[in-house]
């Protein structure tokens, strides 16, 4: 992608039960565009359910970085940079125009912010040395770092011990400075009430539709239980439940706070990355979805 040329770049961004998808899907039909994912975890088969896929709601558009990769397989924010450029170079060619939509704030900052990344390897030395360092020191030598880590992702000492081995690489070997990508940036306005409601009813939604038997599934295929634990939210909760962790109840309960608790955290890098010096567009969750849509083709300035 060096040296893009191609059509400005949409982004919408927003919590999670905010309504990202349906906005996003709207949008490409107006401008003709394909959408990217910037989700962390839908790269991921057969995590369909616990992730908000929703491939239904994609309809005729094409989306690119859902099913990719297999759980455990470690794919990271390396892989995501590599192959959503190789993904917004072949919608240019086709002549349509990128929608980059998720709520990975990690993902859609480094995309659009140009940042280039190189495998990175184990620092064993480096690891020893943080050996008994307690996961909130972790995440605290993460905010001091000047390189863009997602400490608010991190939810075991694994991620932040990788995080920090990243940062720590990226300090010794510098890259050259990013080029921001053309892009506008667009994000979904939605209470805190709101978000909360909406969080609950997909939560409840979602178990119906069978996302225990899902991460049951997961296991039985062999992912292992610590993998599944390290993605988080629901795959954490519930293979803590089937495990005899957590009663049935008591993960429901669990799992909601947490979703609400990671919704936050979505809000607080958003904002972290508007002081970093990107523009978000925030439209209300409240507008109806083609008069989103309708708005965000005014602000990206798509056929006018």
């Amino acid at each position: 992608m060096n040296g893009y040329a191609g059509p400005r770049i949409t982004s919408i961004v927003g919590p999670t039960a905010s309504g990202k998808t349906g906005r996003a899907v709207a949008l490409a039909r107006l401008v003709g565009g394909e959408i990217v994912s910037a989700d962390s975890r839908q790269v991921y088969r057969g995590m369909d359910i616990g992730t908000g896929k929703d491939i239904s709601e994609y309809g005729d558009i094409p989306c690119h970085l859902i099913d990719v990769a297999d759980p455990g397989s470690g794919y990271n924010l390396c892989h995501f940079l590599r192959d959503s450029r190789a993904a917004i170079d072949g919608i240019v060619e086709r002549g349509h125009v990128p929608v980059i939509c998720g709520g990975s704030g990690l993902y859609v900052e480094s995309l659009l912010g140009g940042i280039v990344m190189s495998a990175v390897p184990r620092n064993e030395s480096l690891r020893a040395e943080l050996a008994d360092t307690p996961l909130e020191r972790l995440a605290d030598m993460l905010a001091t770092m000047k390189r863009l880590h997602n400490h608010t992702d991190i939810t075991d000492r694994e991620r932040a011990l990788r995080a920090i081995e990243i940062a720590r690489w990226q300090q010794e070997n510098p890259t050259p400075d990013p080029v921001a990508l053309p892009a506008t940036i667009v994000g979904v306005d939605i209470s805190r009430d709101r978000r909360r409601e909406n969080i609950a009813l997909r939560l409840h939604r979602r178990l119906d539709e069978g996302m225990v038997d899902e991460v049951k599934t997961l296991l039985d295929s062999g992912v292992p239980a610590e993998t599944l634990i390290g993605y988080g939210l629901e795959y954490r909760f519930i293979t803590n439940y089937l495990l005899g962790v957590h009663t049935y109840d008591e993960m429901v309960s669990l799992l909601e706070i947490a979703i609400c608790q990671f919704a936050k955290r979505q809000m607080t890098w958003f904002r972290g990355m508007e002081r970093r010096g990107f523009t978000i567009n925030w439209l209300s969750s409240e507008l109806p979805v083609d008069e989103f849509a309708a708005r965000a083709k005014e602000l990206t300035g798509q056929g006018l």
